[in-house]
C-alpha cells in the first residue's frame, strides 16, 4: 500500500494538485492548396470570346438608360415601392408583438418555474412547518391589552385612513382589527406603524423572545433575497387551514385567514384553494389582478404553488408579481424608439374586462396629454384622473378596440382602426398563452407615423424621375466613371481582402477582360479563405488543449502573458483517496488488461465527480486527488466533498462484487485555504498547494487501515449529519489535529 501523495506546505511535484504539462506546439497546418486554379481564367485568349466588346455594351447601355429608365422607374417603382413600405410597416409592427408576446410569456413561465423550484426545496417546506407550528403556538397564548391596543390604534389611525384616501370610499376599521391572538400578537410586533415595509421586511427578529420570532431569524433573509433579487412585491407562506403564518413584508395580511378573514372571496383565497386542491406539488396558479386591501387597493396578481415534499402539501407559497417588471417588458424600459415605436408606438396588455394589463406610453411620457386623449375617447375623467395620480393604467384605463375583442375571441392578425385614445391606429394583436389568465396583448402606432414613409417616397419618386432627365443628358460625361468601375469593384475587394475579410468575392457575370480578372480574383479570395478556416481550426484546437489543462480564468491570463500567476482560494474541501491492494489484484495480468481495469475505476471516480460538482486535481495509479470549490466556490463543499467519498467507496465496492477483487479505500478530507497556481515555463503545471492539501493526506493515513478520515474543521462542519468516531491525530505545524472516521452516511 503505497500514499498517493506526500503533501507539503508549498508548490511541489507531490503536493496532491492539478498538474498537466502545456505544449506550445500544436499539430502541423495543413500547406494551402495550388494556386492553378486561380491561373485558369487568365488562360483564355481575346480572340474568339463568345459576348459584346466594352464598347458595344457601352452604347447598348446608354441607348437603355435614355430611353427606358424614366418610364421603368416611375411605374414599377411607385406600383411595387409604395406596396412594400406599407406592408413592411405592418410586418415590423407583427415582428414587435410576436416579440413581446414570447418575452411576457417567458416572463410567466419563468416565474412559475422558479416557484416550483422554491416550494420543493427543502427550505421552503421546513419554513412553512415550523413557521406554522410557531404561529399555532400563539394561538394559544393571550396577548397583552397594551398590544391588541396598539394594533386597534394601527388600523384605526393609519391603515383605514391611508386606505380611504387611496379609494375615496370610507371603511370600518372593526373589519380589519384582528380577532385571533396570533395574528394580533405578530402584527403588534412586526407590523410597521408607519406603513413603512421596506423597514419591515429587513427585520429578522423583533427580539420578543417567541419562537416564531426565532424561526423568522433563520427563514426570513432567505425569502427577503427572493424577493429582493427577483423584483416580487410580497411573499405569503399559507398553512393548510389558510392561516398567513408568514409575510415577507409583515403587512395587514401576517397572521389573516384568506378564507376566513377580513381579505376573503378575492382572488388570495381562490388561488390557494385550487393550489391546495391540486394534490400536486409541482402544481402553478397564476391569478388575473385584484385591488387587494392589505396593499391599498393598488392591483395584485399572485402566483402560487403547494408546498410540500414526497406527496405531502403542508400549505401553500404565494409570490406577488411584479407590475414594474411587467411594465418594463411592454415598455422596453422606455425605450420606445429604439424598439421601432417611433414617436407615437407602443405594446400593451388588456384583460377580459377590456381593461388595461400594463401602462400607457402616453401616460407615462406625457401625463396632460394622456388626461386630455382618454377624457376625449370616452374614459370616465375620475377615472383618467386617477390614472395620472398613480402613474399607471392597470384596470383604470379601458381599451374597447376591435383589435381587444378581435384577440379575445382568439383571432391573431392586424388591421387599421380607432384606438384606445382615439384617432386611427394600425394595429397587430395576439391572444397570450398563459395558464390562468384571458390576457391579450396589442402593439399599435398612430397611421400617420407608421405610413409617413411612403408619403415620403412617393414625393422623392417625383423628384427622381425628373432628376433622370438631367442625369441622362450628362450621362456621356460620365462614360470614364461607368468604365471605371469594374475596377473600383475590384480594388474595394482587394482592400477588404487586405483587412481580413476573406470572404469578399465580386460578382462575376461578365464576359470580357474584367469577366477573367473577376474569375482571378475569385479563385484567389477562396484560396485564403480555406487557409484562414485552417488557421481558425488550429487555433480552436489549441484553445480547447490549453482549457484541458487549467481553468479558463488562469488561461486567460496565461495567454495575457502573465508569467507568475497565482490564487488564494478561502473555502475549499479537498479530498486524497488511496487505492489499496490493486498491485496484488494485477499481479501477473499483462499491461493492457491491468490498464484497462485502472481506467474503469477512474472513468467511475471522474463521473461521480462531475456528478457532484467535484474538481478533479490528478489521478495516480494508486491515488485520486481532488477538490470542491476551487475552481467553482459552492458554499456546500464540505458535504459535496463527503458524498463523493461516499460514492468512490460504493464504485470500489461495485468493482470488487465485478472482479472478485478485495480493493479498499483510505481516504482523507479536510477543508479550509489553498493556494493554487501555475508552476514551471517549458513545462507549465496547474497547481494547488496549502496547509488543507497537506493535511488531507496526513489524515487518510493516520490509522494505516481502510476508511474515511477527515479533519477537525469538517467533522465540525457535518457532525449534525454524518456519524463520526475519533481515530487519532496527527502532528502539523499548528499542533496535534484530531482525526475522525466516518461512521455512516447522511442522517435521514
Amino acid at each position: 500500500m503505497t500514499a498517493a501523495v506526500n503533501a507539503p506546505s508549498g508548490p511541489s511535484p507531490h503536493d496532491g494538485t492539478a498538474a498537466a504539462e502545456a505544449s506550445t506546439t500544436g499539430p502541423p497546418i495543413p500547406p494551402a492548396p495550388s494556386s492553378a486554379a486561380r491561373s485558369r481564367g487568365l488562360g483564355r485568349g481575346r480572340f474568339g470570346r463568345p459576348g459584346f466588346s466594352i464598347q458595344s455594351k457601352l452604347l447598348v447601355m446608354l441607348l437603355l438608360v435614355s430611353v427606358g429608365a424614366s418610364v421603368v422607374t416611375g411605374i414599377v417603382g411607385y406600383l411595387s415601392g409604395s406596396e412594400s413600405l406599407r406592408q413592411a410597416s405592418f410586418e415590423r409592427l407583427t415582428e414587435l408583438r410576436e416579440s413581446r408576446a414570447r418575452e411576457i410569456t417567458n416572463f410567466y413561465r419563468q416565474t412559475a418555474d422558479s416557484l416550483v423550484v422554491y416550494t420543493r426545496g427543502t427550505t421552503v417546506v421546513d419554513a412553512m412547518n415550523r413557521y406554522h407550528d410557531a404561529f399555532h403556538e400563539l394561538e394559544e397564548q393571550p396577548v397583552a391589552p397594551e398590544r391588541a391596543a396598539a394594533v386597534d390604534r394601527f388600523y384605526t389611525d393609519t391603515f383605514v385612513p391611508a386606505l380611504d384616501e387611496q379609494t375615496g370610499d370610507t371603511a370600518d376599521p372593526e373589519a380589519f382589527i384582528p380577532t385571533n391572538p396570533a395574528q394580533t400578537y405578530l402584527q403588534s410586533v412586526y407590523t410597521p406603524e408607519d406603513l413603512d415595509y421596506d423597514q419591515a421586511i429587513t427585520v429578522d427578529d423583533a427580539g420578543d423572545g417567541s419562537t416564531w420570532s426565532a424561526v423568522n431569524a433563520t427563514y426570513n433573509d432567505y425569502f427577503r433575497e427572493i424577493i429582493n433579487r427577483f423584483g416580487y412585491e410580497d411573499a405569503l407562506l399559507i398553512d393548510d387551514e389558510g392561516d398567513v403564518v408568514y409575510s415577507a413584508f409583515k403587512g395587514p395580511d401576517l397572521g389573516t385567514n384568506v378564507l376566513t378573514g377580513p381579505y376573503q372571496g378575492g382572488v388570495l383565497g381562490d388561488g390557494f384553494t385550487k393550489a391546495l386542491r391540486s394534490n400536486a406539488v409541482d402544481y402553478t396558479g397564476i391569478t388575473d389582478f385584484e385591488r387587494y386591501q392589505p396593499s391599498l387597493n393598488v392591483p395584485t396578481q399572485w402566483i402560487f404553488s403547494p408546498v410540500g415534499q414526497d406527496g405531502r402539501i403542508d400549505g401553500v407559497l404565494a409570490l406577488q408579481v411584479p407590475i414594474s417588471q411587467i411594465n418594463t417588458i411592454m415598455t422596453s424600459g422606455g425605450e420606445w424608439k429604439d424598439d421601432g415605436l417611433g414617436e407615437t408606438g407602443e405594446t400593451y396588455l388588456a384583460g377580459p374586462d377590456q381593461l388595461m394589463r400594463s401602462t400607457s406610453r402616453l401616460l407615462l411620457e406625457d401625463p396632460e396629454a394622456y388626461l386630455k386623449q382618454s377624457i376625449a375617447a370616452g374614459t370616465p375623467p375620475q377615472d383618467a384622473q386617477r390614472a395620472v395620480d398613480v402613474t399607471g393604467t392597470i384596470q383604470i384605463q379601458p381599451t374597447r378596440t376591435m383589435s381587444v375583442e378581435r384577440a379575445l375571441a382568439g383571432q391573431t392578425g392586424t388591421l387599421i382602426g380607432r384606438g384606445y385614445l382615439g384617432g386611427e391606429n394600425l394595429t397587430a394583436y395576439t391572444p397570450l398563452d398563459i395558464d390562468g389568465l384571458q390576457w391579450v396583448l396589442v402593439a399599435r402606432i398612430d397611421s400617420s407615423e407608421a405610413f409617413a414613409p411612403v408619403t415620403d417616397f412617393t414625393r422623392n419618386l417625383i423628384i427622381s424621375v425628373l432628376a433622370i432627365v438631367v442625369v441622362v443628358s450628362l450621362l456621356s460625361l460620365l462614360l470614364a466613371q461607368v468604365f471605371a468601375r469594374p475596377v473600383r469593384a475590384l480594388v474595394g475587394a482587394v482592400r477588404r481582402v487586405a483587412a481580413g475579410d476573406y470572404s469578399v468575392e465580386v460578382p462575376n457575370t461578365r464576359r470580357d477582360e474584367f469577366g477573367d480578372l473577376g474569375a482571378a480574383f475569385n479563385d484567389m479570395s477562396r484560396s485564403l479563405r480555406v487557409k484562414q478556416e485552417l488557421i481558425d481550426e488550429q487555433r480552436a484546437e489549441n484553445e480547447k488543449l490549453l482549457l484541458t489543462l487549467m481553468p479558463a480564468t488562469v488561461a486567460k491570463r496565461y495567454k495575457e502573458g502573465e508569467e507568475t500567476i497565482s490564487e488564494v482560494h478561502q473555502d475549499v474541501s479537498v479530498i486524497f483517496a488511496d487505492l489499496v491492494g490493486f498491485d496484488d489484484l494485477t499481479r501477473g495480468l499483462d499491461p493492457e488488461r491491468e490498464l484497462s481495469m485502472l481506467n474503469a475505476l477512474v472513468r467511475s471516480f471522474d463521473e461521480a465527480a462531475e456528478r457532484l460538482g467535484i474538481e478533479q486535481v490528478r489521478t495516480l495509479r494508486e491515488g485520486y486527488l481532488a477538490s470542491c470549490g476551487l475552481i467553482v466556490p459552492r458554499v456546500d463543499n464540505v458535504r459535496r466533498t463527503l458524498d463523493f467519498a461516499l460514492e468512490m467507496r460504493t464504485i470500489v465496492e461495485r468493482f470488487n462484487a465485478q472482479h472478485q477483487a478485495n480493493l479498499t479505500l483510505r481516504i482523507g478530507v479536510d477543508t479550509g485555504v489553498v493556494t493554487s497556481g501555475l508552476v514551471g515555463r517549458t513545462s507549465l503545471a496547474y497547481d494547488m498547494w496549502g496547509d488543507a492539501v497537506s493535511l488531507a493526506n496526513q489524515v487518510q493515513s493516520v490509522s494505516g487501515r481502510a476508511g474515511i478520515f477527515v479533519s477537525q474543521r469538517v467533522r465540525d462542519r457535518m457532525q449534525d449529519t454524518v456519524s463520526f468516531e475519533s481515530a487519532g491525530t496527527v502532528e502539523t505545524r499548528g499542533g496535534p489535529q484530531a482525526v475522525w472516521q466516518v461512521v455512516s452516511g447522511p442522517k435521514s
